[in-house]
């Protein structure tokens, strides 16, 4: 299991930018490099949304978050959150990258017609557990282009945060699933 940490999704806007870039995913170690330098934002996309709920935990809107990619671009996640007083939420979000990229080699983008599904249900709040899943498509260019559809579930624990707001507890994040393109498949199984 890796365990270095995830910092961020991201991606283009515009489909027909990635056509005409790079070499395109092509085999199952495409496929992995695809996914790593997706890794680092699949943990800030979760962490947006949770930015989302202690924004306003009783509101049914998640209002747009964004962030960075370390090299370039931006990621922004938004959505819905169970109204009421309950201890159990969901959310159901979407998420949109824009020339994102984390290494500089590889950027990400979404199809705004289609945005990757975050999902995010929160049990006990705020010290019981976190679960959810995160699907969709990313487009590439630069070093890959072509198309890299996750299909990833993860599961944790939480605890109260400063402030009255509710936080990941850290080392307890399993994330596993598929990163496929056309030509190969690789396996996620970490561990945050």
């Amino acid at each position: 299991m890796r365990s270095t940490p995830i910092i961020a999704l991201a991606c283009l806007t515009v489909a027909g930018a990635f056509a005409a870039c790079g070499n395109g995913v092509s085999s199952t170690e495409d496929a992995k490099n695809a996914y790593l330098g997706l890794d680092p934002s699949v943990d800030k996309a979760i962490q947006l949304g949770f930015n989302g709920y202690n924004f306003d935990p009783n509101g049914a809107n998640i209002q747009p978050q964004t962030a960075d990619g370390g090299m370039s671009g931006t990621m922004t996640v938004t959505g819905q959150v169970d109204q009421g007083s309950s201890d159990n939420k969901g959310m159901r979000l979407s998420e949109s990258l824009s020339g994102y990229s984390d290494d500089g080699h590889v950027m990400y983008g979404t199809d705004q017609a289609a945005l990757p599904a975050l999902t995010i249900n929160l049990k006990n709040i705020p010290s019981g557990t976190v679960d959810g899943s995160l699907n969709g498509s990313f487009l590439m260019s630069g070093s890959l282009s072509g198309q890299v559809s996750l299909a990833l579930t993860f599961a944790g624990q939480i605890e109260a945060g400063p402030g009255n707001t509710v936080v990941r507890k850290a080392g307890t994040m399993h994330i596993t699933g598929t990163a496929t393109s056309p030509a190969g498949t690789y396996t996620v199984d970490v561990t945050r």
